[in-house]
């Protein structure tokens, strides 16, 4: 009996071992891969002073950390169903024996605790410390930029936990719940987290609409239009000959007198941009511009309206079945039960499905005006910016699983600290939030493919002629002055 005990401590030990190590080595692929895609967008200048390089050489090093872990809160849905049909198709496999339930628990404890630690500590911790300068009186140095920035993340600690305390006790001011709130690690921090991931759920319901409906935008800008009763020629000798006019008189002695000579330069600019778009179309095959463009449209249109079906088939599944709710049913386990009727082929759908509403929600994040300046620019991004992108992606990342399982695209019960929001078991909520991306993404589509009515209607009356803008016009009226309206 003794050695069946020390059998199964060594392979108790052994696959503790081995989930450590698999969890190192994808780790490590996400932090090389989020490394390069930070250095794709740092502005170089910004290293120049010694002490300057260590404080961003450790920016550079945490903010790439929580690209990581928010890359991992990305991919450990899509990992775990996968994994469950994995589990489910080859049951006594030996070369899938590393796959187990509790590698994928422990895979979203950690990434669950990474998130907090990013969100709470670090983050704020960099950027402290990479605006810090030292406490006046005391010797400059990186010891007294660490001393003010670990000051002031206890402050900033100190204010929040007073904020929460005071919206709790507004909240619900039962013995319990002030109770609750002395146990820091298993109440405080997961109710702080929950409080985020609503508000991330809540950033996610105005991102991914409008990235829903920017994407067929997005996507037509990086594919080849078909030419359907256009000249591509007589695009080419007109935009030349607007590049040459452009050219002479900004090489011109009298350019200062009609025109401002930045706005003819802009303009040269757009016009040698929009040459070599029409020289890309113009190289372009006819399956690419002809087959491959109707084909993506068509896929990105149909998935958002599954999409909007799954929603409202979740609505109705909500108001009769209280086991719909995020928290209304505990799943089998991993690799006991299926999830799909179609089994991989339901799985991939609804992978490809989360990654589309990802991959939205960040095109609509950077699409709305008070968050257009946070959009990083190669070679030329800040730090202070690359932190605020960081943060930004982090709460996105670790707000998607809530929101898949809320809106009813994925059925896969939330492990770890992930599912422990005491907001998913509120009717009122969970109903809310559907309804309104049901709406707010119909709405948008609406509005997306009605655009191109509404602009022949406003052509047709005579007000597209209408210039409603403080810009000022392109053409200079006869005394050499630019029209405004």
């Amino acid at each position: 009996m003794d050695e069946d005990d020390v059998t199964i401590r060594e392979q108790n030990f052994h696959s503790q071992v081995r989930e450590w190590i698999i969890c190192f080595l994808l780790f490590a692929i996400l932090y090389i891969v989020s490394y390069f895609i930070i250095k794709r967008y740092k502005r170089k200048a910004d290293e120049q002073e010694d002490e300057d390089v260590t404080v961003n050489r450790v920016s550079l090093f945490l903010s790439t950390f929580t690209l990581a872990v928010s890359a991992g809160a990305v991919l450990l849905l899509p990992f775990s169903i996968i994994s469950n049909e994995i589990l489910l198709s080859f049951p006594k496999s030996y070369y899938i024996q590393w796959l187990n339930g509790s590698l994928i628990h422990g895979l979203w404890n950690l990434v669950s605790l990474f998130s907090n630690l990013c969100l709470f500590v670090l983050m704020p911790f960099v950027f402290f410390f990479l605006e810090s300068e030292g406490f006046a009186g005391l010797k400059k140095g990186i010891k007294a930029r660490i001393l003010e920035s670990v000051v002031m993340l206890i402050l900033l600690a100190l204010l929040i936990f007073g904020i929460v305390w005071v919206a709790s006790a507004l909240i619900d001011n039962s013995p319990a719940s002030m109770e609750s709130l002395y146990d820091l690690w298993e109440f405080y921090l997961p109710y702080l987290y929950s409080c985020i991931s609503l508000m991330g759920c809540l950033l996610l319901l105005l991102c991914t609409p409008v990235g829903l409906s920017r994407m067929f935008a997005v996507i037509g800008q990086l594919l080849v239009k078909p030419t359907i009763l256009e000249d591509l020629d007589e695009q080419m000798y007109i935009i030349s000959l607007q590049e040459e006019a452009l050219q002479r008189k900004l090489n011109g002695g009298n350019s200062a007198v009609d025109y401002n000579t930045k706005r003819i330069e802009h303009d040269l600019m757009n016009a040698k941009a929009m040459k070599s778009k029409l020289e890309r179309r113009k190289k372009a095959s006819a399956w690419e511009r002809n087959l491959i463009y109707p084909a993506v449209m068509i896929l990105l249109l149909i998935a958002t309206s599954f999409s909007v079906i799954l929603v409202s088939c979740n609505i109705l599944r909500l108001l009769v079945d209280e086991t719909a709710m995020p928290k209304g049913s505990k799943g089998a386990g991993i690799g006991n039960a299926s999830l799909f009727t179609f089994g991989f082929a339901g799985a991939a759908l609804e992978i490809i499905l989360i990654f589309y509403l990802m991959v939205s929600s960040v095109v609509g994040f950077y699409s709305l005006w008070f968050f257009g300046s946070f959009t990083p620019r190669k070679d030329d991004t800040t730090m202070t910016k690359i932190i605020g992108n960081c943060v930004s992606i982090l709460v996105l990342s670790s707000a998607l699983p809530v929101m898949s399982r809320t809106l009813g695209i994925t059925r896969f019960d939330l492990l770890g600290d992930f599912g422990r929001f005491n907001w998913l078991g509120n009717f009122y909520i969970v109903v809310t939030y559907n309804l309104i991306f049901a709406v707010v993404t119909t709405l948008c589509l609406v509005r997306k493919f009605t655009s191109a009515v509404r602009e022949e209607l406003l052509k047709a009356i005579g007000l597209d002629k209408l210039q409603l803008s403080n810009e000022p016009s392109d053409t200079p009226s006869p005394n050499g002055h630019q029209k405004t309206l």
